[in-house]
């Protein structure tokens, strides 16, 4: 069985380029890795019905902290089959945005901390009810608020028709998110946290071997 390492962090903090280093490094050690990255916009109906709340074609559902949560959950619950079939084929399983991230941007929504109602809802939703796979390792990327959102920025530059979304948008939401994210990282929710400083070349090497450790 393979490990699960679930990457996190706010818009805007390095998640896909470092999965992607990081993927090259474990691969050039000789692991096998699988890869997955959340919401699933493309695939799963659920991830779908958020990015339209995200832009506002759902009406007041962008309103509700929990009915946005409960759509991310889905998404994972969906792929719950899929995640457990990868960790049996693989060394290692990159996940891109995983439970922490539906915790820290309600909690966040709701002003609450780490140690908050909502923060043990989702665990009691996505892991006790819906039982999907825990991660075995976090990595958090943590970034200047500056430097996230210059990177939020670029994309809406250089991606064709790509604007930002909801949360994006909210500079205020994505500075408390990154808080929770801080109080979760120290508490080790659900697994061990490994806090990684996104603002600068990340050392994909020396995670990998780490992860493989």
């Amino acid at each position: 069985m393979g490990r699960m390492v679930a990457i996190e962090g706010v818009d805007g903090a390095g998640k896909r380029t470092l999965t992607d280093a990081l993927c090259r490094a474990l691969v050039g050690r000789g692991a096998t890795v699988g890869g997955f990255a959340f919401p699933r916009y493309d695939t799963d109906v659920h991830a779908e019905l958020v990015r339209d709340a995200l832009y506002g074609r759902l009406g007041d559902l962008i309103d509700s902290v929990h009915g946005m949560a409960l759509m991310y959950a889905l998404d994972r619950r969906d792929a719950a089959a899929e995640l457990r079939a990868a960790l049996r084929s693989n060394d290692i399983v990159l996940v891109d945005r995983y439970v922490a991230s539906n915790a820290a941007y309600g909690a966040a929504r709701l002003r609450q901390d780490a140690g908050g109602e909502f923060v043990a809802w989702v665990r009691a939703l996505e892991i006790e009810r819906f039982r999907i796979p825990v991660p075995d390792h976090h990595l958090l990327l943590t970034v200047p608020d500056a430097v996230a959102d210059e990177r939020v920025a670029h994309r809406e530059r250089t991606e064709t028709g790509r604007e930002r979304d909801a949360f994006e948008a909210d500079a205020g939401l994505q500075t408390r998110t990154s808080e929770v994210y801080g109080q979760l990282a120290v508490a080790s929710w659900l697994s061990p946290w490994t806090v990684v400083d996104g603002s600068a070349p990340v050392g994909s090497e020396e995670l990998a071997a780490r992860l493989l450790g």
